[in-house]
């Protein structure tokens, strides 16, 4: 009953909130005035001396902060998302780093379930390499977890101490991606498939034309996933002084730890409970005794205190903008979830003749979409190109489309693990003809010439429209390839070569020279820095922008009031396994929904590539 007061309290604080916001007279008008007034006096958070910053490796790690539209969505519903961005993660742990006051980060494992972190290996590896600056300055870490996947592991092994539960467990088997192919199902159910593309790798469609991966397309992920896993034991063995050979053996044989297994292979270094962890934790913090816990702050409210006094934050009338290129590539706007073409466009366009921003780096994390948009997208900053300088930073994925944007840039940085390329083009075509007769339904059809009802998916498309579409398919990739070679200084026929819609990680993208560096965003920064002539007189300036007054009111202001209601914030939960393939149909059905292409052509990474 305690609980459901709460909860229905703060859901009547969200209704009134709305109503006031859009109503806006009277006592509701003084209540909203009250709240601004409130939130205006934030002085940030309160940091003890000898502080430990809670780091949960459940926490979402995205590009781009919630929008206003999303945060205003939490206020009214009452969820809280544990999101963040990569940008304010990376500076946050760089202020953690030169604050007297933080003597440790916490690296809590205890909210995950083997693997259940939304990010990817790029983006973790850009948080892992700051967890080791942090180390080296001498300050301690201290992972504890009770289930850790490849992907929480990977951000521990950098700790000094790692600990996991007595009944806990490891899970060291590898990496694999797993596709759900539908065309059984669309045979079944009397929806019709054809299909127009470019490339023997373009496997973008094989989930509705075959019922498993193609020779191609098996070889591809085979080294994608070969190359991405050969980074992390690398990695992890270098920090645990394991060798990848001993790590590639536990993965073979053991797969699944226990607690004193792990211990005994030298992949943890204490098994404890909760409670011991504390007791060091309190040590380390000199908290008495009698405190309940010990001395420490979250990373998420940590990250509001200014940077200015350790010298992150800056202030200058030159400014770097920061473009994130965050989700499916569609046509026209999009929504807050998507890269919208047009809206990409008057971003750069307003970038380009801001004359106080003196470079652009691109951030992006998309596995394509819409080729129109991609084109649209890419003239933009081909035309940006000509005035300042444009950097390009790679997440997590920047194929197909991804790629496409980032082809006439300056410098083209990603993470080894980076997912690239898919240089290569299709189109879907889906008619309804033997559901609908089956149904007992029929059409029919009267037209002024051959190709007039070619939009129709009352049947399917013959020979003669196959090879329209296969045409437009073929212009659109051979643009593809002269962008490339123009934008990366490369002969057609080497592109020609590395094309074929092939995906490759970030080190092998370097080697066949599709990627200028390896490195990170702030490696981008810097050398769009450079280019600039810019020295350290420099801002960085996000896009999309989000007011100040927005984040706090709608977002650390909803987080206070859950606090004083003492409603805890959600945990990352990983679904049952039924659960989880039902979300990957969802996932698959949403793709499709988000196919919005003008001409019907795509430049999209091969399937909804997930490594787990």
């Amino acid at each position: 009953m305690h609980n459901f007061l709460k909860q229905t309290f703060a859901s009547l604080v969200g209704s009134l909130l709305g109503l006031i916001i859009f109503c806006g007279v009277g006592t509701g008008t003084l209540f909203f005035l009250f709240l601004v007034a409130a939130t205006s006096k934030d002085t940030g958070p309160l940091v003890k001396d000898k502080s430990v910053l809670v780091f949960d490796l459940a926490t979402k790690i995205t590009d781009s902060e919630p929008s206003s539209n999303e945060l205003f969505q939490q206020a009214l519903s009452g969820e809280y998302d544990n999101r963040i961005s990569l940008r304010r993660v990376i500076d946050t742990l760089e202020k953690a780093r030169r604050d007297k006051r933080i003597v440790g980060i916490y690296l809590d494992g205890t909210h995950t379930s083997g693997g259940s972190s939304v990010a990817g290996f790029a983006t973790l590896k850009e948080v892992r390499q700051e967890l080791e600056k942090f180390r080296a300055s001498g300050k301690k870490i201290i992972a504890y977890g009770m289930e850790l996947g490849e992907r929480e592991y990977y951000l521990s092994s950098v700790a000094d101490t790692v600990i996991v539960n007595p009944l806990g467990a490891m899970e060291v088997n590898g990496l694999s991606t797993q596709t759900m192919f539908l065309s059984g199902a669309l045979q079944k159910y009397g929806i019709g498939v054809q299909v127009v593309r470019v490339g023997k790798f373009k496997g973008a469609v094989e989930p509705y034309i075959l019922p498993k991966l193609s020779p191609e397309n098996r070889q591809q992920t085979q080294k994608l996933l070969d190359d991405v896993w050969s980074e992390w034991r690398t990695t992890v063995g270098k920090s645990r002084k394991l060798t990848p050979q001993k790590l590639q053996a536990i993965a073979d044989n053991q797969g699944i730890l226990m607690a004193d297994e792990a211990k005994a292979s030298g992949l943890v270094d204490r098994v404890n409970y909760f409670d011991e962890v504390v007791t060091d934790l309190k040590k380390l913090t000199d908290s008495d005794k009698e405190d309940k816990t010990f001395r420490q702050i979250d990373l998420a409210e940590y990250a509001g205190v200014s940077g200015k006094e350790f010298g992150i934050e800056r202030d200058s009338k030159n400014k770097i903008a920061v473009v994130y290129a965050e989700g499916e590539i569609v046509d026209g706007e999009g929504n807050d979830s998507e890269v919208g073409g047009d809206r990409f466009a008057k971003t750069f366009r307003k970038l380009r003749q801001d004359k106080n921003v003196k470079a652009v780096v691109l951030r992006i994390n998309s596995p394509g979409g819409s080729a129109t948009a991609a084109e649209v997208m890419q003239r933009e900053v081909r035309l940006t190109r000509k005035i300042k300088p444009v950097v390009v930073s790679m997440g997590d994925v920047a194929a197909s489309g991804g790629y496409w944007i980032a082809s006439d840039s300056n410098r083209i940085f990603a993470e080894p693990n980076t997912i690239t390329g898919s240089i290569g083009v299709f189109g879907l075509l889906l008619n309804g003809q033997k559901l609908a007769n089956d149904n007992g339904i029929t059409w029919d059809s009267v037209k002024t010439g051959r190709y007039a009802d070619s939009q129709t998916i009352s049947r399917p498309k013959s020979t003669e429209e196959l090879a329209v579409y296969q045409r437009s398919v073929n212009r659109i990739y051979n643009l593809f390839l002269n962008k490339v070679s123009q934008g990366r200084k490369l002969p057609q026929q080497k592109v020609a070569e590395i094309a074929q819609g092939r995906v490759w990680s970030g080190v092998a993208a370097k080697q066949i020279g599709l990627v200028d560096e390896i490195g990170g965003i702030d490696t981008a920064i810097d050398y769009a820095a450079k280019s600039a002539n810019l020295g350290n007189d420099w801002e960085l300036q996000e896009h999309p922008r989000y007011s100040t007054f927005e984040e706090r009111f709608f977002g650390r202001a909803t987080q206070e009031a859950r606090t004083i209601l003492g409603i805890e914030k959600s945990t990352t939960k990983s679904p049952d396994l039924l659960t989880a393939e039902f979300q990957k149909l969802q996932k698959e059905l949403a793709i499709m929904q988000k196919m919005n292409d003008p001409l019907g052509v795509y430049a999209r990474l091969p399937f909804n590539f997930t490594i787990r």
